[in-house]
């Protein structure tokens, strides 16, 4: 009992004299040195509390990154990082490497330098690109290279104390292909880390910059490096490399990072580009946008078609110019002012991302479409809130009967012209690049006073 006491009495002891021993100091140097001015008093106190706050803040930063690059990786994968700082998820589509542990990138040749626990020095080659049975000729490969101790790794020029995300664009201008490739997959990724990310594009392109601007400055805090540009060793606490992808435009909730839906994605786009109308109550009339196309899958009778939508009470905006789509800033508070949108399948469609809840979007399928019409954009519509109808179109209306015959196959048998291996080419030839259409306006009014009824329905 007397030496449990002693232990306590000796403890006790021990704190009153670590906090009494700064004012000790203060009263030594009073008697026996030169006076401490006040405000010099008052610095070393204020001092050390800063340096406490920000080893306070790094072990919190840290701790921050660990937890959100752990929700990018699961089973053998998340043990693998916990035990040895790097793993990499590969499913189906995509590949997406992960690192917890001091970073360094080479940004002139793009290899990423990342301690070993292995015996052995290792090399993973990866082309930061979402959908990985798609990746564009042009994507150079990334080099990770997990170092052993004996190997000594370039010095750092520039540090950080974000984790950097690199990816690769491959842009090519088709709104689709950069909304379900590279958007999409950047916000499944980064978006957990809210904005504290610097991203790495690979193939930096000032246009792709451009259009997508509000999009990476709402996901990262930090200006976008161009490897080109940058040619310098920067190193970081962490990294990712590539895009993880769940399906066509679209969000998994389940999927990693997990807890994310097209909806969430919906209201980000609100912000990013403050976009006026959430949902279509707010909108006072019927206001329609036809995407009209000028080269393939085009409307032989575009004008009696926007006739008929006058004559049914629609205000008809018709989109033609390409400049006016890849301008994001404005197409997208374009489209976000109707209540309607209208197009021949193609990545125009894409744009109904920016509907506010519920519009409607009225898909024109023509043949040989169907299963990429619903796929690609009408399972998208309904995950955002949108309403779809499909205008189908009868083999009577395409231009492929004169081109090919009313009893061709082509026509009468679409899939099985997709079903032949080795034809998908020419089926693509056949439907995408042939096609083009004549509507019948008996049985497009139909479509449209279906989607009058419903928008008119919601604004009661």
């Amino acid at each position: 009992m007397e030496k449990e006491l002693k232990r306590h009495s000796f403890g006790a002891s021990s704190i009153i004299f670590l906090l009494a021993f700064p004012f000790l100091c203060v009263g030594l140097d009073f008697f026996w040195g030169n006076t401490i001015p006040f405000d010099r008093w008052v610095q070393y106190f204020s001092s050390s509390e800063t340096s406490f706050k920000a080893i306070n803040k790094t072990h919190e930063d840290q701790e921050f990154m660990n937890f959100h690059l752990a929700r990018l990786v699961r089973g053998d994968d998340l043990r693998n990082l916990e035990s040895t700082g790097f793993a990499c998820d590969k499913s189906l589509h995509s590949i997406v490497c992960i690192s917890n542990q001091p970073t360094i990138i080479d940004t002139s040749n793009m290899t990423i330098y990342i301690p070993s626990y292995n015996s052995s020095q290792q090399e993973t080659i990866i082309r930061p690109y979402a959908r990985q049975e798609d990746i564009p000729k042009v994507i150079s490969p990334v080099h990770v290279i997990q170092y052993k101790n004996t190997t000594e790794p370039p010095h750092c020029q520039y540090s950080h104390q974000i984790p950097a995300v690199i990816f690769s664009s491959a842009s090519t201008g088709n709104v689709f292909h950069e909304m379900n490739e590279i958007i999409i997959p950047l916000y499944i990724t980064t978006k957990h880390f809210q904005s504290r990310v610097l991203f790495i594009l690979e193939d930096y392109k000032p246009s792709f910059m451009n259009k997508y601007n509000k999009v990476l400055s709402r996901l990262s805090g930090y200006s976008v490096i161009n490897p080109a540009e940058n040619g310098s060793i920067l190193c970081f606490p962490g990294s990712i490399t590539g895009l993880k992808y769940h399906n066509n435009l679209a969000l998994n909730s389940t999927g990693i990072p997990g807890g994310y839906s097209m909806q969430d994605f919906k209201h980000f786009l609100i912000q990013a580009y403050s976009l006026k109308y959430t949902h279509i109550s707010e909108i006072s009339k019927p206001r329609l946008m036809l995407l009209s196309r000028t080269n393939t899958r085009r409307f032989l009778n575009e004008d009696e078609m926007v006739s008929v939508m006058k004559e049914l009470g629609f205000q008809v905006i018709i989109v033609r110019r390409s400049k006016v789509i890849s301008n994001l800033n404005i197409f997208s508070q374009m489209i976000n002012s109707c209540s309607v949108l209208v197009g021949a399948h193609g990545a125009g469609l894409t744009n109904e991302i920016f509907l506010p809840s519920g519009a409607v979007m009225v898909q024109v399928e023509l043949l040989g479409t169907e299963w990429a019409s619903n796929t690609y954009y009408g399972d998208t519509a309904r995950a955002m809130g949108v309403n779809y109808l499909r205008y189908k179109i009868e083999p009577e209306e395409s231009s492929l009967v004169k081109l090919y015959g009313r009893n061709s196959s082509i026509v009468t048998n679409p899939g099985s012209l997709f079903y032949k291996v080795g034809n998908f080419r020419a089926a693509r030839t056949a439907y995408l690049d042939q096609q083009n259409v004549r509507i019948n306006l008996d049985r497009f009014r139909e479509t449209l006073v279906q989607a009058l009824s419903i928008v008119t329905d919601l604004n009661r």
